[in-house]
C-alpha cells in the first residue's frame, strides 16, 4: 500500500456482521446492547487510568505516569480486539496494524496544523495573548494525548459510532456519536450549552470523519492526541475547559474579549476559529468518505 492511498476500495465499511450482530430480528437492539456493554467496560477502565494518573492525588509523578497510560492504552485496544474476536468473530479492521504507523503520523500532522492554524487565527485576530517560551515538563500533557486520544477515540468511534451505524445507518449514527460526545464534555470546567455544540460540530463530526474515511482508528487518534498535546503543553491553553499546569508558552483570551469568539475559559475548542477549522475540515473528509462507499456497511458476511 502507497502512503499516498488511504484505504482499500471496498464496498462499504466493515462494521461486524457475525454472531452478535448476525443479520435477523432486534439486530438493532443486540447492536445497542453490544455497545452499551463495551462502552461502560473501557469508560470504567478510562475512568481508573485517569484516577491514578491524576496530578492532584499524587501516586506517580508526570513520566511514570504517562508510561502507564501508554501500556494501558495499547492493552484496552488489545482487549478491545481480543473481545470483537469472541463476539463479532473477526478481527477488528478498525485496528489493522499495517497501516498503523502512518495513519498515526499522517493524524500527528493534522493535529498539530489545525491547532496551530486555530490558535495562530486567535491571536492575529486580536483575541488571545500568548507568552513565553518557558521550561515545562511535557509529560502531564503527554499522558491526556495518549490516553484521550486512544481512549475516546476507542469509544466514540470504534464502539458508539459503529454501533450505532449497524443498528440504524451512517447519518443517525453520526449525528448522535457526535451530539454525545459534545455532552460528554458538559461536565469539563467551565462547560457551556455552546461549548458542548462546538465539540460535538467541529470534533466529534471531524474526528468521526476519518474513521469512516479509512475504516480505521489511526487518524483519528493522532489528530485527537495531537490536537490535545498541541493545544495543552504548546500553546498552554486550557484544554475543554481544563487549566494546564506546565505548557512551553502561555495562551489565554484578551481582557474584554466576546467568549463566543475567543472560547472564553472554556478554551480554544469553543472559539470561532476552532469551529470554522474542524467543521470545514469535517466536511471535506466526510465528503471524500461518502463518495468512496463508506456511508454504507460491507456486505453481511456469510
Amino acid at each position: 500500500m502507497s502512503h499516498t492511498e488511504v484505504s482499500p476500495s471496498v464496498a462499504g465499511l466493515e462494521i461486524g456482521s457475525r454472531r452478535v450482530l448476525h443479520p435477523g430480528p432486534l439486530r438493532w437492539l443486540r447492536s445497542l446492547g453490544w455497545g452499551a456493554a463495551l462502552f461502560v467496560l473501557f469508560g470504567f477502565i478510562y475512568g481508573l487510568l485517569a484516577f491514578l494518573t491524576s496530578p492532584d492525588r499524587a501516586f506517580m509523578a508526570p513520566a511514570p505516569g504517562a508510561l502507564l497510560t501508554a501500556v494501558v492504552s495499547i492493552a484496552a485496544l488489545g482487549l478491545y480486539a481480543l473481545l470483537t474476536k469472541g463476539a463479532e468473530a473477526r478481527w477488528p479492521g478498525e485496528l489493522a496494524l499495517k497501516q498503523a504507523a502512518w495513519e498515526l503520523l499522517v493524524g500527528v500532522g493534522l493535529g498539530v496544523a489545525m491547532m496551530v492554524v486555530v490558535v495562530g487565527a486567535l491571536v492575529f485576530s486580536g483575541l488571545y495573548e500568548i507568552t513565553g517560551p518557558r521550561a515545562a515538563s511535557p509529560w502531564e500533557m503527554i499522558g491526556v494525548a495518549v490516553s484521550s486520544g486512544s481512549f475516546e477515540e476507542l469509544m466514540f468511534r470504534a464502539i458508539l459510532l459503529r454501533l450505532l451505524m449497524r443498528a440504524f445507518g451512517a447519518w443517525p449514527a453520526l449525528a448522535v456519536s457526535a451530539a454525545f460526545f459534545g455532552l460528554a464534555h458538559l461536565g469539563n470546567p467551565n462547560a457551556s450549552p455552546i461549548a458542548a455544540v462546538a465539540i460535538a460540530v467541529e470534533a466529534g463530526l471531524m474526528l468521526a470523519s476519518f474513521y469512516l474515511l479509512t475504516g480505521r482508528l489511526w487518524i483519528s487518534i493522532g489528530v485527537h492526541g495531537a490536537w490535545n498535546f498541541t493545544q495543552g503543553w504548546i500553546f498552554g491553553a486550557r484544554v475543554s475547559g481544563l487549566p494546564v499546569k506546565q505548557s512551553l508558552y502561555l495562551s489565554q483570551p484578551k481582557a474584554g474579549a466576546p467568549d463566543w469568539l475567543s472560547g472564553g475559559p472554556f478554551g480554544p475548542e469553543a472559539s470561532v476559529p476552532a469551529m470554522v477549522v474542524g467543521t470545514a475540515v469535517a466536511v471535506a473528509v466526510l465528503y471524500w468518505a461518502w463518495k468512496r462507499g463508506n456511508f454504507k456497511p460491507a456486505p453481511d458476511a456469510a
